[in-house]
């Protein structure tokens, strides 16, 4: 037996059981129909025969023996609705009541309503005032996620039984109709409510005296501006006084109804630039009305929801809507209107300060937006957009990033999983142009996204685990099917982020502090602790993928990330051969050729410019970095107790390096590097005495692993001979980088202050001698 598709299984899990459902209800609707038409037929028929038999039979029966007989005991039942009877009178019972036993006819056309639904509304806003958002999440999310089968089911119902889809466009229009944006006159229904709520209830007579005058000064003060408002109204057009009372109504009694003509007016706002083809309630013209409209819609609807709807925190931190109360299910289109208006107004902003707000406001609606899976994931991509961007400021990705968290946090399981996975996709599509300029901004992402893996450790696990998977898979291709330009998928900014995001990743949740910040167990390690093994390997294969010296910043820059691992994790890695490769290189033996060049950034640099190759300036900047990660990788061990085993082979093989450099035939005849070299060495040598000390006053056997880590566990790294000497370069290292930082900035004030120099200048010349020729422009270009 064939065994079932995975799409056929997921379908059977999640939708198959409402389907089903659906259909069922499709089905006793369309029965009920059925025997409906077929009792009409045989109601009609009965008719007819009726008819014939009174034509040819006349009644005999008299009114004296029909008194004496009960009237309905030879009726049928078609005869019954027929009527043309006389009901008779009951006989009068024994009891104080028995004279009112007399039916008035008249009354019983019209019933009184019981309180029945009210009752049941109140017990279910009672029952649903308390539900958790997990279980509001999933029974919403069902509804969402069933909502475009639902559309399908309909049109496959039209095509195949055209006559019972007409019949329920004809008694039941609402299942066939659906609406972006929702059906807001709902709204109106509450609305009722917001007068009573704001009306107290007692008042003194110097309240009421002093309420009065009030209402006669605002009367007087507003009545120039009423017929302005109604003018408005009755135009669609948005002015300021029409803000102004939604303001009031808004702040002061919590108007549901003023909120909803917002709601309408921010829709309108949002969609400004695109009114082709689409028709809204109101207009907006006015500058001004559309900042303190958009205003007062970001600020104020959350609070007017949360007065209606307040939201409950437990203590776990879990949050509890009233989603199955009567108010939620009327305010429900009125919620994903806004939401999907706010969406798409972060796509068209480009103002830092509303985007903040906007923000800000989306914040605040996140709790009542669980339930709609699908607004909520068009908001995680356009948030996670505008947090990519780099055009963004630092504060509005900050703000972005509160959101997304935001969402991860209170959200269930698929909402984390959805908002890692789209988080890491603007991620690597924001850090496809990197610069001196965009650095900084990429640093921010990779260090705030990283901590989102933390959440969630399941989540964070398999998620990790995707995307690390794909980018073996990349280093695999690239590696047994080697072309031309196949290196160039391993060899970007965008592959080499993403292995540094990694490390961050791993080095940010798997550290002993995180795991007991994290409240497990001394011995118990992280869940993301699997993925340390195939990060490093992945790295290690990219940094070797193409060992030239054009390459060497590179591998730079993917040598640091596993310094972070290790350092973090306490994991050794072993770079010491990677890093001697680079002094090996015919780039580094043969003496170079002297240069005028500038010398190059190795932070923003992955690829050398082949005019450096062979220079001066590119090998002292490629020695510096060399001696650098030699020493920050010898410093993480400069404390164990297996430190001069550890550097042994490798200070041999700087010995013997230094000793062919050195060489006047063969050499490379670069004094700076042999002194750089030649210090490092020395404290090497220095540190591992150090160690041999130490460990010559230690009475424990090596099989003893809790002594063997605890040695020299008090003691800073700084005292060691090697923390010293790491010490002193990173301080000088630190001012040279701030004083090339410093350069920096003042050249592009100069470039800045030049372009607009000649822009004035071009505008000046414009401005006097006309618009240029085409030849001039050509020329110019």
């Amino acid at each position: 037996m064939a065994k079932n598709k995975k799409a056929t299984r997921k379908f059977e899990k999640n939708h198959l059981k409402d389907t089903i459902e659906r259909r069922k209800e499709f089905a006793k609707i369309k029965q009920r129909n059925q025997v409906k038409d077929k009792k009409k037929a045989r109601r009609a028929k009965d008719y007819e025969r009726v008819d014939s038999d009174e034509e040819a039979k006349p009644k005999k029966v008299s009114n004296g023996e029909s008194k004496g007989k009960n009237a309905f005991e030879d009726m049928t039942v078609d005869d019954f609705f027929r009527g043309g009877f006389d009901i008779p009178e009951r006989k009068a019972t024994r009891g104080p009541k028995a004279g009112k036993t007399k039916v008035d006819t008249k009354k019983l056309g019209k019933r009184k309503r019981t309180t029945l639904d009210d009752k049941g509304d109140s017990s279910s806003e009672a029952s649903a005032e308390g539900q958790p958002l997990p279980s509001d999440v999933d029974s919403g999310s069902d509804r969402d996620e069933d909502l475009d089968a639902h559309k399908e089911d309909l049109e496959a119902l039209k095509a195949k039984d055209p006559e019972f889809y007409k019949f329920l466009q004809e008694n039941d229009s609402e299942l066939l109709a659906f609406d972006e944006h929702g059906d807001l006159a709902e709204v109106e229904e509450l609305s009722g409510s917001d007068e009573e709520e704001a009306r107290p209830s007692k008042k003194s007579k110097k309240q009421k005296k002093v309420k009065k005058d009030v209402d006669e000064a605002a009367a007087e003060s507003n009545k120039a501006d009423s017929d302005q408002e109604k003018a408005g109204e009755d135009d669609g057009e948005v002015t300021a006084a029409m803000v102004s009372k939604w303001r009031v109504a808004m702040t002061d009694v919590q108007s549901l109804r003023a909120m909803r003509q917002v709601v309408l007016a921010f829709r309108a706002a949002a969609y400004v630039n695109e009114q082709e083809g689409k028709e809204y309630k109101y207009t907006i013209s006015s500058p001004e009305v559309y900042h303190e409209l958009l205003m007062l819609a970001l600020k104020h609807v959350p609070d007017v929801l949360k007065h209606h709807l307040p939201i409950k925190e437990s203590a776990p931190g879990k949050l509890r809507v009233p989603t199955d109360s009567k108010k939620f299910r009327t305010l429900t289109p009125l919620l994903k209107s806004h939401s999907s208006s706010m969406n798409h107004l972060l796509t068209s902003l480009n103002d830092a300060s509303t985007i903040k707000v906007t923000l800000a406001s989306l914040l605040e609606l996140l709790p009542y937006l669980l339930s709609f899976k699908k607004i909520l994931r068009g908001l995680i991509k356009t948030v996670v957009a505008v947090w990519s961007d780099s055009s963004s400021t630092e504060a509005t990705r900050i703000n972005a990033f509160l959101v997304i968290r935001r969402m991860a946090v209170i959200g269930d399981s698929g909402i984390r999983e959805a908002v890692l996975r789209s988080v890491y996709q603007g991620l690597v599509k924001g850090s496809r142009n990197t610069t001196v300029h965009t650095m900084q901004g990429v640093n921010l992402m990779k260090n705030s996204a990283a901590e989102l893996w933390g959440l969630d450790p399941v989540v964070g696990y398999t998620t990790g685990f995707t995307f690390i998977r794909q980018l073996a898979i990349h280093l695999r291709g690239s590696i047994t099917n080697p072309s031309k330009d196949s290196y160039k998928t391993i060899y970007n900014w965008q592959y080499t982020h993403s292995l540094d995001f990694w490390s961050r990743v791993l080095s940010t949740h798997c550290s002993s502090l995180a795991i007991a910040q994290a409240g497990h167990p001394k011995n118990q390690a992280s869940s993301l602790q699997p993925l340390i093994y195939p990060v490093v390997q992945i790295t290690l294969g990219a940094l070797r993928l193409i060992p030239t010296a054009q390459y060497f910043p590179l591998r730079f820059h993917l040598i640091r990330s596993l310094l972070r691992i290790s350092l973090a994790t306490e994991t050794y890695i072993p770079l010491g051969p990677a890093l001697l490769e680079v002094l090996h290189s015919a780039e580094m033996r043969k003496a170079p050729k002297p240069s005028t060049l500038k010398p190059i950034d190795f932070s923003t640099t992955l690829r050398a410019p082949k005019a450096y190759l062979r220079t001066r300036v590119y090998q002292d900047g490629v020695g510096d970095q060399t001696a650098d990660l030699l020493a920050d990788f010898f410093l993480l061990w400069t404390r164990s107790i297996a430190f001069p085993e550890l550097s042994l082979p490798v200070t041999v093989t700087l010995k013997r390096w230094l000793r062919d450099t050195g060489s006047r035939s063969t050499g490379n005849k670069n004094a700076k590097l042999a002194s750089l070299f030649s210090l490092l060495v020395q404290k090497l040598e220095a540190n591992a005495r150090f160690i041999e000390q130490r460990r010559a006053k230690v009475d424990f056997a090596p099989d003893d692993r809790a002594a063997v880590e605890g040695f020299l566990r008090d003691e800073s790294w700084e005292v060691t001979p090697l923390g010293a000497f790491v010490k002193g370069t990173r301080r000088a290292r630190e001012e040279r980088e701030r004083i090339l930082e410093m350069g920096r900035r003042e050249e592009d004030k100069r470039g800045r202050a030049g372009r607009e120099g000649r822009d004035e200048e071009d505008g000046e010349g414009r401005g006097e001698g006309g618009a240029f020729s085409e030849e001039e422009e050509e020329d110019d270009e």
